[in-house]
């Protein structure tokens, strides 16, 4: 067919281009001339991507019609995927159109990119208690004026934020998402997280709301957490308890952050993703941040990791088909074709398909819509509905890490570049890990939410490795060539003394804090319960005090 050229093992994308609409997850272009927003089933974008047909561009560039769309003075941007009555697929996509989806992340190095993605935790300073959905749309519409972002609306709710390639989003329980821009070093990413919350902080302190960086949610129950009004959630929400135990919990009391980077060829992707999935239980270990559950420790240092084990195993885990000599483009298709589904997106509106077969939907056999077909648009909100510790889509997503306070938000990303962006320090990776079996990738996926850097290794504990993996991430960003590597100091200190920050958190509960996640009702700070620590003596104080002292302090 005409989409792509296979020369030996790798796809190659060739270099016409036809504009088209292609939902986006992520944070960063991924095709050589792309511009796109990130979606998570709420964003638009309109790229120029070298490998569709003209097939697909019948039935999927008209679905930019809701771009920029005004209401009164304000600027719209509707839901994603905004598609219109008369956008359907009027030929079925084939398994080679898919893995052309997939092969046109392919890009040279100098286009690599870097995309951060952090949520937050957004709570009344007064009554510790979470948002309401009220407050965020507040908090949404108060930065949209402020600072200028386009708002993203689903019917007449708010449900985020855009502007230029950054995203604001909500998350099921109304955890508080930013999703960067792509950017070329990591000084960039960190000054726009810095910004970001500098905006947050000004709207929210006004409004007696205060954040939280934490990997889960140490105080309240479910059944306090407030429901998001998404389409899209309301079927995850019906649909996760039929298949695992704790994913309610994933979906309403968990943050994270990932980083999201570029390869160059599928060779090149088959060696990030394979460091990436070998060495994801280490970044589990050195930003474990979730060490309590309901205002009590839960036994884990990271429970936001050990609930992925019980969400829904056709869609999670370590995906140990990656390490096949067979693996590539193709094979992730495979994969992704045979988990099961959430829902497609159409007349306005997220029609439930929930454990329902996409290969059954290209042949259009799908029970509630039969007869249509789908778009690279349903391809790609289906990818983003699929949650193992690395994700391919047009590029790969590092999923590991609970989210946490500025600096570690900052060293995520940091960490990750240094390995998979150098070409000795990946290749040192690959050397490292080349032997370990699937049973010891599994085991150290299993044992670290519970024990972390003290999780027993051959001959030693995962600390040891830990180090050697932090020493090669250093030296990739020196390689790098721009001064990037102090931002590898939160977890260099952890590697150093082997105690992760929920370890520490958990000293400060048995200690200072009198066995509290509540604020000190003694102390001056009153907007924040634990998990943001100032240094300087693990005072139990807030992101609001601790975002001015890390933009001021933090230097390389």
């Amino acid at each position: 067919m005409a989409l792509i050229s296979q020369a030996g093992a790798s796809y190659c994308i060739r270099s016409e281009s036809v504009q088209c609409k292609a939902g986006y997850n992520g944070s960063f272009s991924v095709v050589y001339n792309m511009e796109v927003s990130k979606t998570k089933g709420t964003g638009i974008a309109l790229p120029s991507v070298p490998w569709i047909s003209p097939k697909a561009t019948q039935s999927l560039h008209l679905e930019g019609a809701g771009v920029g769309r005004k209401r009164g003075d304000q600027v719209i941007v509707a839901a994603s995927p905004p598609t219109e009555d008369a956008v359907i697929a009027t030929e079925p996509l084939t398994k080679e159109d898919l893995v052309g989806y997939l092969a046109s992340g392919c890009k040279p190095k100098e286009k690599w990119r870097i995309g951060t993605e952090h949520e937050k935790f957004g709570f009344e300073s007064g009554t510790l208690r979470p948002m309401k959905y009220e407050q965020i749309a507040e908090l949404l519409y108060s930065i949209s004026e402020r600072f200028d972002w386009e708002k993203i609306m689903e019917g007449d709710y708010i449900i985020g934020l855009k502007q230029g390639k950054q995203s604001i989003s909500l998350e099921p329980g109304g955890q508080f998402e930013l999703s960067g821009a792509p950017l070329e070093t990591l000084h960039q990413t960190c000054a726009e997280v810095n910004s970001h919350l500098y905006q947050v902080k000004a709207v929210a302190e006004e409004m007696g709301i205060g954040f939280l960086g934490i990997g889960f949610q140490p105080k309240w129950g479910l059944k306090d957490i407030p429901i998001m009004p998404k389409g899209r959630y309301e079927i995850m929400r019906n649909y996760m308890p039929k298949v695992g135990s704790l994913g309610l919990d994933m979906m309403f009391r968990t943050c994270t952050v990932q980083v999201n980077l570029d390869f160059s060829s599928e060779a090149d992707m088959i060696r990030k993703f394979r460091a990436g999935l070998a060495l994801q239980p280490i970044a589990t270990a050195l930003f474990a941040n979730s060490p309590f559950t309901e205002g009590k420790p839960n036994g884990y240092l990271s429970m936001r990791s050990q609930i992925w084990t019980d969400t829904d195993n056709n869609r999670t885990g370590m995906l140990p088909f990656v390490f096949d000599d067979s693996f590539g483009f193709e094979q992730y298709v495979d994969y992704a074709l045979d988990v099961p589904m959430y829902f497609v997106y159409r007349n306005k509106k997220y029609i439930d398909c929930s454990g329902m077969s996409f290969r059954d939907f290209m042949a259009g056999k799908l029970p509630p819509i039969p007869g249509d077909y789908p778009t690279f648009n349903d391809w790609e909100n289906h990818l983003t509905t699929i949650f193992p510790e690395v994700r391919l889509k047009r590029y790969l997503e590092m999923r590991g890490a609970d989210g946490g306070p500025w600096r570690r938000l900052c060293a995520l990303p940091a960490f990750w570049v240094g390995i998979l962006y150098d070409e000795v320090s990946l290749q040192s990776v690959l050397d490292m890990t080349a032997d370990w079996t699937l049973e010891e990738r599994q085991m150290l996926r299993n044992k670290v939410p519970e024990s972390g850097l003290k999780t027993p290794f051959r001959d030693g504990l995962l600390r040891h490795i830990a180090e050697d993996v932090v020493k090669l991430a250093k030296d990739g960003l020196e390689r790098r060539g721009f001064k990037e590597t102090g931002f590898l100091n939160e977890v260099a200190e952890v590697v150093r003394t082997g105690v992760t920050p929920a370890e520490k958190l958990l000293e400060l509960y048995n200690g200072k804090w009198g066995q509290s996640v509540d604020p000190d009702p003694n102390s001056v700070q009153q907007t924040i319960p634990v998990g943001e620590l100032e240094e300087e003596g693990g005072q139990n104080t807030g992101v609001r005090d601790k975002i001015d002292k890390d933009s001021e302090a933090y230097s390389n």
